[in-house]
């Protein structure tokens, strides 16, 4: 094998010597080996070329190849919508069970206590010429007096206490859906959120609770929120 090599060398050399000038002549057997020298040296070449130009190992790198997070597309507009989860937050607003009466929020019993209207004024309670009232209360500027009254029946056939600041009666009032305000706190003998007294058997009193309107306030809708038992509650009046 190594002298064929020598021979196909010095035979190219005497080639590559020979410059433009004649072609030495040569055997059969030397032509042959010549040729035959020339086809490997091209099959070298050409595998050398086609591994060059493999593409495999480019496209293995394409596939392995890891995003990051800066080179990520930007969502569009259509996908962030559908990727936002809307949450109805209005399910989550506490409110305040309805309530038939105030009875039966405070648990009072033998006594029947109904709403029977209500009056607006700039002064309660009203005098008559001569008589001196022991307390008397003045809406504040700019305001006038709900004055909403109750009537509270005795329904045994004996006396009965009715103790409401006993029960922590408090209330909230709220007209035409706007936000509630609480009852004035009074000194009234007959304001319902501390009214205690003996009702006669048989009988019945006048309580009120009296919050302050803006002056002029067209009287629709009026709730009356019950506080001081477990849980707040609604009481709709009108």
């Amino acid at each position: 094998m190594k002298k064929v090599s020598v021979l196909l060398c010095g035979l190219t050399m005497a080639l590559l010597t020979a410059g433009c000038g004649e072609m030495p002549d040569l055997t059969q057997e030397e032509t042959d080996l010549i040729a035959e020298y020339a086809a490997g040296m091209l099959l070298k070449y050409d595998r050398d070329i086609n591994r060059l130009v493999d593409t495999s190992m480019y496209e293995e790198e394409v596939e392995e190849e890891v995003i990051l997070p800066e080179e990520a597309e930007e969502p569009t507009e259509t996908e962030e919508e559908e990727s936002t989860s809307v949450v109805d937050v209005s399910q989550d607003e506490e409110t305040e069970p309805a309530v038939s009466s105030v009875e039966q929020y405070y648990g009072v019993p033998n006594v029947m206590i109904a709403y029977t209207g209500y009056e607006v004024t700039d002064s309660y309670p009203p005098s008559s010429e001569g008589e001196d009232l022991v307390f008397s209360m003045e809406a504040s500027s700019g305001t006038q007096l709900l004055v909403l009254k109750f009537n509270a029946q005795n329904l045994s056939g004996e006396d009965q206490v009715l103790n409401m600041l006993g029960y922590g009666a408090r209330f909230r009032v709220s007209v035409n859906g706007e936000s509630s305000k609480g009852a004035l706190a009074t000194m009234l003998v007959n304001d319902m959120q501390t009214y205690n007294d003996v009702i006669p058997a048989n009988s019945a009193v006048e309580l009120v609770s009296i919050v302050e309107i803006p002056q002029g306030t067209n009287v629709g809708s009026i709730d009356m929120i019950l506080r001081g038992g477990e849980q707040d509650a609604t009481l709709r009046l009108q």
